[in-house]
């Protein structure tokens, strides 16, 4: 029988593997012409991400997929590999705020939001806060994603609907006290003001309202026309 430590390293080796072969295989499409999406980008999303899932799952437990934050990596990692922009434009509705505002408190040493506070957390591992930096690498890839491929408007109401799923699975699944997505109250604590379920209502409301809805029209007057289109094959053909 193998040891722990030797799973985890064919684990890890496996999912390099598998990142530097969708990376292959993303590129090869692109053969008769230049991709929209440059190789070494998917190469690190590629090999990156699916590491970094590995090791979060073994530290915090699967409840922590439930992020919206790693729901967007998930996402951007799949738009980098598939040129896909309604892939890029989800999560840019979605948590492209909230990335800048974790990145702003990080520089600020955690000291100005209390988001990116764990980072200086020396309780926590190095190599586990490290990981984190992905937070640090989205907004400038889905920005330059979307001034490549251009904004998909399909974004508001699909990014809508998979929000409200991942907050009524926070609420129904994960304890109050891990307060994934704040489903039971801003910050790392529950509120105590309101009855909760009203809480999360309010939540759900004043998301897409609030946040997403400003975010689309912001970026659809930005980014509403592709610089340069992706390959037809990689852009799904929902309409």
């Amino acid at each position: 029988m193998r040891a722990p430590g030797s799973r985890t390293a064919a684990f890890l080796a496996g999912a390099l593997a598998l990142g530097g072969a969708a990376c292959l295989a993303a590129t090869r499409r692109h053969r008769g012409g230049a991709p929209a999406v440059p190789p070494w980008l998917k190469l690190g999303y590629g090999t990156a991400t699916p590491v970094i899932a590995l090791v979060y799952r073994r530290a915090y437990g699967p409840a922590n997929f439930l992020w919206l934050s790693d729901l967007a990596l998930a996402s951007t990692t799949l738009a980098v590999l598939r040129e896909n922009r309604l892939l890029a434009s989800m999560p840019a509705v979605g948590v492209l705020p909230l990335e800048l505002a974790w990145s702003a408190d990080f520089m600020a040493g955690g000291r100005l939001l209390d988001l990116a506070g764990y980072m200086f957390d020396r309780r926590l591992p190095r190599g586990l806060r490290a990981l984190s930096l992905f937070h640090l690498a989205l907004p400038p890839t889905l920005l330059w994603m979307l001034g490549r491929l251009g904004y998909d408007r399909r974004a508001l109401p699909l990014q809508t609907l998979l929000t409200w799923a991942a907050l009524l699975l926070s609420y129904r699944l994960t304890a109050p006290e891990q307060n994934i997505n704040w489903a039971f109250g801003p910050g790392t604590r529950p509120q105590r003001a309101l009855p909760p379920r009203l809480y999360l209502g309010l939540l759900m409301l004043g998301l897409p309202l609030l946040v997403f809805l400003p975010m689309h029209l912001l970026l659809r007057r930005a980014f509403g026309a592709p610089a340069t289109g992706p390959a037809p094959e990689a852009e799904w053909h929902v309409r």
